[in-house]
């Protein structure tokens, strides 16, 4: 088995190097990463000038760019074999709710998707990502089970959030839907030591809701999440109200 393994934290972090030592067991792992933390990317792709990519010392390719840069870059030029599955993570922080929609880990995977790869994104709830290192066991039990299938549907990626607990006292795994959650004071307004004003985006406190499926409730109580995300954001609910809406021009 081919596989990519990328994230958003960049190529020296802490969980690219967990994920890839368990991916390793499972077959052959060529990384491609940002030289630099991505964080809140999202899917979006650089255009306006070159992307230069270099070989580490540890042999991953080290891209100046995006994770979804990364992996159109491994996919269509870095790599000799085109990868069996896209991993990415592991990230530094959760990645639940709407998270999914800002994340350059998430979209890392979801890039991937697009192109027809199986891809699963992991994200560690706890604070200090120190505390990943002793993950790698139970990642690769989870990517055994999911890989380990021959029925994986199309389209669709894995989000998956471990929780801020040690791997031994983990429940189990929850599958999942995306909950909701809303920053507070998440806009700090001040001025530089020059009186200019400036804003940064960022911090402040996050509150969720959600039913108790949602990602956040089994992470909260030490279970992982595992949520299938689709391409497809249409709301299938929605469309044959929204049709008799009679839109004209």
């Amino acid at each position: 088995m081919n596989i990519l393994c990328t994230n958003d934290d960049g190529y020296l972090a802490t969980g690219i190097r967990v994920l890839a030592s368990a991916a390793n067991e499972l077959g052959s792992v060529t990384t491609v990463a940002p030289d630099r933390e991505q964080s809140a990317t999202s899917h979006s792709l650089t255009l306006h000038h070159p992307l230069r990519a270099r070989r580490a010392i540890d042999g991953a390719w080290v891209v100046d760019g995006t994770p979804t840069d990364c992996v159109l870059l491994a996919v269509n030029e870095l790599l000799t074999e085109r990868p069996d599955v896209c991993l990415s993570g592991v990230n530094h922080g959760p990645n639940m709710g709407e998270d999914v929609l800002y994340s350059g880990t998430v979209a890392a995977a979801m890039e991937a998707t697009v192109m027809g790869i199986p891809s699963i994104a992991f994200s560690f709830a706890g604070v200090l990502h120190e505390e990943i290192e002793g993950w790698q066991d139970l990642v690769r039990d989870i990517l055994r089970s999911i890989l380990g299938r021959s029925d994986l549907p199309a389209a669709t990626l894995f989000n998956i959030n471990l929780p801020a607990r040690a791997p031994a006292d983990v429940k189990g795994i929850r599958v999942t839907s995306l909950g909701q959650r809303r920053y507070a004071d998440s806009i700090t307004r001040a001025k530089d030591p020059s009186g200019r004003e400036y804003f940064w985006i960022g911090g402040g406190t996050a509150s969720w809701r959600g039913p108790s499926d949602s990602d956040f409730q089994a992470v909260e109580e030490g279970f992982v999440s595992v949520t299938p995300l689709h391409l497809d954001l249409t709301n299938y609910e929605l469309l044959e109200e929204i049709r008799g809406w009679d839109l004209t021009l």
